[in-house]
């Protein structure tokens, strides 16, 4: 119990340092204070200050000095304190630095042997979203301009916005529209000048019935694949008795399925390029676009 109130109460800018002990020593086999020094700009006293705190104070029974690595290497005792010692939460973290790690020794090691596919950079101004995120907080009406595939032309919108979302390859908003008397979606690269605050709005996320509905789309394999098929899927997809549920809510169904590249109504006649389908499609269709 002491061991976790101490580690709750570090120091943000500790906490990463001892983030990137574990990660470097855990994923690549060989830590020294010149990762520290190259990631952080520290001096090599402060990282060598650093590693030896973490030894001494959270995890002494981590790492062992080897002196023909001339660095620190994981123990065969190694039980990380400050990351998710998955391989998905490692390639997340090469995914999120992809920029800056390759600078960094030991992860740009790392980066020789991975490839990422960018998403692309939609163009978001900051004059557009500091205003949403002031509404999001304080629950104001902004007007501003806006165009869509629909009205390609530009027309003012008066909307409430609450929660900002990541689709995987968007970002949107997530607002009461007051020209369509409910909860819409607007993608953030969409507005144009820059939205003016208006007064508070009595259309608070409280009342978006569909961000306040829990939905479980539950992913199977494809029917048509052979049990050896099915078997492998699962696999793939970390599935628990043939399915993968996943939570979510119902405004954000449809882009649930776009993540995992499922058209609602279209079924591929190859079931190995399928590979999965909706178990519950019917009683998700509500959610879904008309």
């Amino acid at each position: 119990m002491k061991r976790k109130q101490s580690i709750s109460q570090i120091r943000w800018d500790l906490a990463l340092r001892y983030r990137l002990i574990e990660t470097i020593a855990w994923w690549e086999g060989r830590l020294t204070t010149g990762h520290l020094m190259q990631s952080f700009g520290i001096s090599r006293q402060q990282a060598s200050k650093d590693i030896n705190t973490y030894l001494n104070e959270h995890a002494p029974k981590n790492l062992t000095y080897d002196r023909h690595l001339k660095g620190y290497r994981p123990s065969k005792q190694f039980e990380p304190l400050f990351i998710d010692g998955s391989a998905s939460a490692y390639l997340h973290l090469l995914n999120q630095n992809r920029d800056r790690a390759p600078h960094i020794e030991g992860l740009a090691v790392a980066y020789a042997h991975t490839e990422v596919l960018r998403v692309p950079d939609r163009s978001i101004r900051p004059e557009v979203l500091r205003p949403i995120l002031k509404a999001c907080r304080e629950g104001l009406r902004l007007e501003t301009e806006y165009v869509s595939l629909a009205h390609p032309e530009v027309e003012i919108r008066v909307m409430t916005p609450h929660t900002l979302v990541f689709t995987g390859m968007r970002w949107h908003v997530r607002a009461y529209c007051e020209k369509n008397r409910g909860y819409r979606d607007f993608v953030l690269s969409r507005f144009r000048g820059e939205p003016d605050l208006m007064d508070e709005s009595d259309n608070t996320q409280a009342d978006d019935e569909a961000w306040n509905t829990p939905v479980d789309v539950i992913i199977e394999p494809d029917v048509r694949l052979n049990p050896e098929q099915k078997a492998i899927i699962e696999t793939d997809y970390g599935m628990q008795n043939g399915e993968l549920r996943v939570a979510t809510r119902g405004a954000l169904v449809q882009y649930v399925l776009q993540r995992y590249q499922i058209d609602p109504n279209t079924v591929l006649a190859n079931a190995a390029a399928q590979q999965i389908q909706v178990r519950n499609l019917q009683g998700l269709k509500a959610w879904l676009y008309a």
